[in-house]
């Protein structure tokens, strides 16, 4: 080396390598470089910068050019070992890789160093290489080698690699090494095999800190937290003192479960051993927030010593959780300032923090920042974007960010989108995107797949989907098969929804709740007490919403006894009180007329929600005491409380039910002060208020009104029209209802066939009457065929109407038979009319309109003979006219 060369090199390198050359003057370099080499030991050398921070690549590179120079590299096994961990320190992998291959006999250190070295620099395909080679070579391992190729396997996700590893250790005696113990459990435990790492951690008893670190953070992984403070608590009881490490593992399983009081004694603990670190003091801020103690998380957090990215991601995670997005885009700004690095996480956190309306342009403003940063490329960044423009309500916004991000090749991508389109009922865009996902070559997960069940509402669709996956096999998947029951009782398909209901294997308590809505909604009450029973029975426990799916049921059946019984249940349980269950109660107590009852519990609820209130408004509506269903209303604008449109929409619902007029216009006025009448409850309800109240062109401007009209407020419409005698604007207005992909359900059929009743419109009746199955899959019931009757009798054609009524598939009921007799009173057909009324009286003797309208055709033909029949057979059937009245 020549003066020149050590001279730059000794300048350099004087700060850390003392040993090795101390210059004084450039004039002397060459005679102190030839002392300095004779009185070099690299032993020592080494030792002693063993902690060094200097230990860049340039200067490990000056010191191997050093050792070259002095020949140490070719008699001293340490020097290059040491040299080698130089090299991987500072990050010189390829160099080390080269070192490595001129060393003539390597030992188990020098082979430890390259793969753990390879680990450090996440490169565990090469640690793996370098093992394989090392063990084809006839080396034997130590621990330290098993421990570090366990790790790269880990990283790997090669679970069949680990197992192979683990049985060298066992074959070469060094299973009961917790180093290898631990690596062994923590590749068994993150690759979903928590049973076989407990069984590991027990064959041999252990009293190693790193492997109980290890068995209880699988157990924190797999979400089996109460196992992992058991775990905690028998740590305890030995001789073991739990290290920062234990106690986040524990701290996060608390968070998890919203143990409070637990967790507490955790953060004391950890006071206790003096455990404290950033780690720790992360995982306590978290606890606390998580928990809804905002204000000691932020504590603990201000007391923090030193925050990093995960503490401050904690705390502002912690706002958002508690829906305070002012103050997480406070702290986050604060952040900044302080230079902190920002990562995914937070980026995601604080997006979640703007997807709530109102908030949109803060959310385009940090949209605008994140495409500054260049994370705008991460998936999970852009899909998050995505699912806050959908959360706003802004999904043409969250199409665009798509439309930048497309990756048909990325699942979670398109499942956020996919998820997004449902969210905002745009249900062609969503199953179109699905078909994309499935001609680009991927499986869609059971998210996706839950997603497009919730939006299908044609039974053949839904069938193929089902179809789907039992191919895929995610028809076991709980969520899936909940999906797909729900659209099978959605489609009306009750057989097909129970089938899939029987054969999920672990059924949770969303399923059970689900399946007795989904009875309970078509009429099916008495199946839903039996579902509830079979529940109890299997010894599953009733959570609030299966009670409130219950209650649905009682009301559907107005059995005041059998919600007796359900009300006494959750008394027991100490449900009773809970927010949704007493809303389900009261509901339930009005519907069944017992409105003393639905007042006493609405008056011991601690906290009177929207829906306990309207359910209350509307149970006094129902039963005729408008008066105290205003009332309510009131007390909730007195008291200042936030009124929705679900509620607006109950008390408006409640003065159409008595066809008042002005106190609806005064609801209306209010709806449009607070700007609800654009919301497609209140909307709906306004139309059928004034339908009621006689003034359809101030429904129709109600209608237009409407942001975007739901089915219910398309039916609305459509029978507001119908009930008015306009059968062509009615028809109009379900032809648009089409256009706008929004399918019919048979309530919308019957406004339908309405029309085309009133207006005598046979053709289009049939027609409409035939696509109910052909088109929507909904089968005729008795009002769709009484419809039809009526058409046709309006008509006229009172011969086809019979032959109509004896083809029917199913049996006529005494509507049906009425509303033939109408029509045969009407064209004064008192054949027909004595047998139509004979009909209805078998079905339903206690209809006195069927024995009055038969009374009047014979009256109308003066056989007054018969006339006096018919008026004693009511009379002994029990019968009674209600006389008519006038509110006018």
């Amino acid at each position: 080396m020549s003066a020149l060369i050590w001279t730059e090199v000794s300048v350099r390198a004087r700060k850390f390598m003392s040993s090795l050359a101390h210059i004084e003057s450039p004039s002397i370099v060459k005679h102190e470089h030839q002392q300095n080499l004779t009185h070099f030991d690299p032993s020592q050398f080494f030792n002693n910068q063993r902690k060094s921070r200097h230990c860049t690549f340039e200067n490990t590179k000056m010191v191997h050019a050093h050792l070259l120079r002095t020949s140490c590299l070719s008699s001293d096994l340490f020097s290059v070992n040491s040299l080698l961990d130089w090299y991987c320190r500072s990050a010189g992998m390829d160099d080390a890789l080269k070192l490595f291959d001129t060393i003539p006999h390597p030992n188990v250190i020098s082979w430890n160093i390259m793969i753990s070295g390879f680990n450090h620099r996440s490169q565990f395909d090469i640690s793996w290489r370098i093992f394989c080679r090392m063990h084809s070579l006839g080396f034997e391992p130590n621990e330290i080698t098993y421990g570090s190729v366990l790790s790269a396997c880990k990283s790997l996700q090669s679970l069949m690699c680990g197992k192979q590893v683990y049985s060298l250790t066992v074959r070469n005696g060094y299973f009961s090494s917790g180093h290898v113990r631990a690596a062994f459990i923590d590749l068994l435990a993150k690759n979903c095999c928590f049973e076989d790492a407990l069984r590991v951690f027990n064959d041999v008893e252990c009293d190693n800190v790193v492997c109980w670190n290890a068995i209880i953070s699988g157990a924190v992984k797999n979400e089996e937290y109460w196992f992992a403070l058991s775990l905690y608590q028998e740590m305890l009881h030995g001789s073991l003192v739990p290290n920062s490490f234990t106690l986040s593992s524990i701290l996060t399983a608390c968070a998890t479960l919203e143990e409070l009081d637990i967790g507490k004694g955790v953060q004391g603990q950890a006071i206790k051993c003096g455990a404290k670190d950033v780690f720790v003091e992360t995982a306590i801020v978290d606890l606390y927030a998580k928990c809804g103690e905002i204000d000691e998380a932020t504590k603990e957090f201000l007391r923090m010593p030193i925050h990093n990215v995960v503490s401050w991601t904690a705390i502002i995670s912690g706002f958002v959780m508690n829906d305070d997005s002012i103050s997480a885009l406070k702290l986050f700004k604060e952040m900044r300032k302080t230079g902190e690095v920002v990562n995914i996480y937070t980026i995601t956190t604080v997006i979640t923090g703007c997807a709530k309306p109102g908030m949109l342009t803060v959310g385009t403003q940090l949209h605008s920042w994140i495409l500054k940063t260049g994370f705008y490329c991460e998936p999970v960044v852009g899909a998050s974007i995505m699912s806050m423009y959908s959360k706003i309500g802004a999904i043409d916004l969250s199409e665009g960010v798509f439309r930048e991000v497309q990756n048909i090749k990325n699942l979670s991508t398109c499942a956020m989108m996919i998820s997004s389109f449902v969210q905002n009922q745009c249900s062609k865009q969503a199953i179109k995107l699905f078909q994309r996902v499935l001609e680009a070559g991927l499986r869609p997960d059971k998210f996706c797949c839950s997603s497009i069940l919730s939006v299908i509402e044609c039974l053949i669709l839904g069938t193929q989907m089902h179809g789907y996956t039992l191919k895929t096999g995610l028809v076991f998947d709980l969520s899936v098969g909940s999906s797909l029951f729900t659209m099978y009782s959605k489609c009306g398909s009750l057989v097909d929804s129970s089938k899939v209901f029987e054969q999920i294997p672990f059924k949770d308590n969303v399923a059970w709740a689900s399946m007795i809505t989904g009875y309970a909604e078509h009429d099916c009450a008495d199946q839903a007490f039996l579902l509830f029973r079979e529940m109890l029975s299997e010894e599953s426990k009733p959570d609030e919403m299966t009670l409130t799916a219950i209650l649905t049921a009682c009301s559907v059946l107005k059995s005041l006894q059998m919600g007796r019984e359900i009300h006494g249940y959750a008394f027991r349980a100490g449900l009773g009180k809970r927010t949704f269950v007493g809303g389900a109660l009261v509901n339930m107590y009005s519907k069944c007329g017992a409105l003393e009852l639905a007042r006493k519990v609405f008056d011991t609820l601690p906290q009177k929600d929207q829906i306990c209130r309207s359910s209350l408004v509307s149970g006094y509506a129902q039963n005729g005491l408008l008066e105290e269903a205003v009332l309510v209303f009131k007390e909730m604008l007195i008291s200042d409380l936030k009124i929705d449109s679900f509620t607006l929409s109950s008390v408006i619902g409640a003065v159409a039910l008595l066809a008042r007029s002005g106190v609806g216009t005064q609801l209306h006025a209010y709806a449009m002060k607070i700007g609800l009448d654009s919301e497609v409850s209140v909307g709906s309800s306004l139309v059928t208020m004034y339908s009621k109240c006689g003034s359809i062109e101030v429904c129709r401007k109600a209608f237009d009104h409407i942001g975007k009209p739901d089915l219910i407020g398309w039916t609305a419409m459509i029978v507001s029209y119908a009930q008015h005698g306009k059968g062509e604007e009615a028809l109009r207005v379900y032809e648009l209802m089409r256009k706008e992909g929004i399918r019919p359900d048979s309530v919308t059929l019957v406004g339908v066939l309405s029309a085309c009743s009133h207006n005598g419109l046979v053709e289009e009746g049939y027609f409409y009457f035939d696509s109910m199955i052909k088109d929507h899959g909904i089968k005729p019931n008795q009002r769709h065929y009484a419809c039809m009757v009526d058409l046709l009798g309006r008509a006229g054609r009172l011969k086809e109407a019979e032959a109509f009524i004896n083809n029917m598939p199913i049996k006529p009921g005494a509507l049906v038979w009425g509303t033939l007799l109408a029509a045969a009173k009407v064209h004064g057909n008192i054949k027909l009319g004595s047998l139509a009324a004979k009909k209805a009286m078998e079905l339903d003797p206690g209809d006195a309109g069927t024995y009055v309208s038969l009374a009047n055709i014979y009256a109308d033909v003066g056989q007054w003979e018969e006339v006096v029949d018919v008026r004693d057979l009511m009379k002994g059937t029990g019968a009674r006219k209600e006389p008519g009245w006038s509110s006018v």
